[in-house]
Formats: structure tokens, sequence, C-alpha cells
């Protein structure tokens, strides 16, 4: 890879780990697409990757979250035991699935995610009744299982169901992310004999995701409105999923 891909491929990794802290998801959802733009191989180079950044980014957001005081520790570990028990069997079956039928998942997952973070209602902003926190986490073992199947960390489709459940997109993006933290790299396991790896381009992606994580977890405690981290987080994926369709239909 040349010095100038290897640059945006930095840049636009930093830029979407931004993004990914602002809501806690980890940015593997967005990884996914925009690493097909640089790798070739979905199963062995590019999900292995992006379970990698999720889990960093996820993590260092989690310690941002934390400092802020927005995670409620028991919440967020009962989640983490549902998802890491979950999400590498999901993982496993990965390995068996064929690649439009991964993509095609992946992109019906992309659809649902926007339309629950875009569609919050005003009780998820905590101006309504009592948080249904038990319904989500009945919800967290098939979360797991789907998310592992992508390669995309659990937090793209754990934080809207969340808020779809009326938890504060904050409480949410904090709850989410360290609750996706150790499943990210648990299901990173499977893919570990076959992976593909190249160090002179994932170290680097490594570093900007672990400084975007807690950049933009930063940002989501301090500065920025939920609506913003809704709107700017869906905008992204939306357009690096199309993007990535578009490529593939180039490719075809």
């Amino acid at each position: 890879m040349s010095l100038l891909l290897l640059a945006l491929a930095v840049l636009g990794l930093f830029l979407l780990s931004i993004l990914a802290g602002m809501l806690g998801t980890g940015v593997g959802i967005a990884a996914i697409p925009f690493l097909g733009l640089f790798l070739d191989d979905l199963v062995h180079e590019v999900q292995p990757l992006a379970l990698t950044l999720n889990g960093v980014t996820a993590g260092f957001a989690a310690l941002a979250f934390a400092r802020a005081g927005l995670v409620h520790w028991g919440r967020a570990l009962a989640l983490a035991a549902l998802l890491l028990a979950t999400t590498p069997l999901g993982a496993w079956l990965a390995r068996f699935a064929p690649a439009p039928l991964l993509w095609g998942l992946f992109v019906a997952s992309v659809v649902f995610a926007v339309w629950r973070i875009l569609m919050v209602p005003a009780t998820a902003a905590g101006r309504g009744p009592a948080d249904r926190f038990a319904v989500a986490l009945a919800g967290a073992a098939p979360i797991g299982i789907v998310a592992g199947l992508l390669g995309v960390g659990a937090g793209f489709l754990l934080v809207p169901a969340l808020v779809a459940c009326r938890v504060p997109v904050k409480q949410a993006a904090a709850l989410n992310a360290v609750a996706v933290t150790p499943s990210s790299f648990a299901a990173l396991l499977p893919h570990l004999d076959a992976a593909i790896w190249d160090t002179t381009l994932d170290l680097p992606l490594l570093a900007a995701g672990a400084i975007g994580g807690v950049a933009g977890a930063r940002l989501t405690t301090g500065v920025l409105s939920a609506l913003t981290v809704r709107l700017a987080f869906a905008t992204a994926l939306v357009a690096l999923t199309a993007l990535k369709l578009l490529q593939l239909l180039l490719r075809g």
C-alpha cells in the first residue's frame, strides 16, 4: 500500500472512531465498509481487523465515559457477560457463510440501526417513563450472535436497542462501550488461525482508533447534544455503506 493510501486509511479511520466513540459503539460497523475500500478479503482481512478496532475504540471510549460518571457498572457487566457468551458463536458461524450473504445481512442491519438511532422517542432523553432495561438485556444474546456473524461488534445494534427501551442516549453509549469491549476481542478468537494481518496498516489504524474513541466519548460527555451525535453517526454509516455497495457493483 502506498504512503498516500495509508494516510487516507488512517485519517478516515480516525474520523470514524470519533463518531463511534460518541455513541460508544466501537468502530466495527463503520470500519467494515471503510476497510473494504482498501482490503479485498472480507472474512480473513476485513473482519478480524474490524473486530480488533472495535474492541480498541470501545475500550478507550469506555474509559472516558467512566471518568465522566456515566457508566452503570451493574448493567454494563450484565450486558458484557451476555455478549461475551454469544458473540464468538456468531463469529464461528461466519466462517461457513458466503460473503454475499454476510454483505446482505450487514446492509439490512445498517438499515435497522440507522432507523432506530434516528427515530428516538422523547422518553429516551429522560423525559418520560422509566427505562425498560430488562427488555434490552433479553435482546443482548441474539444481538451478540448477529454481531459476531457480521464481524462488527454488537454496539451498532445494542445502542439502538437500549435507546428503544428508553435508556437515555448518553447512558446507552456509556453502557455499550463497556459491554462490547470484551466481546469484540472474544469474537476475534475464531478468526485468529486464518486471519491475514498487515502490521504496516494495522498498527497505525489501531493507534488512530484508540485516540479517536477517547475524543468521541469526550465530545459526547461534554460538548455535543444527543441529536447531533445520532445524526453524525447515522450519516457517516449510510454514506460508507452506499460507497461500498457502489464499489461491489462496479467490481461485478
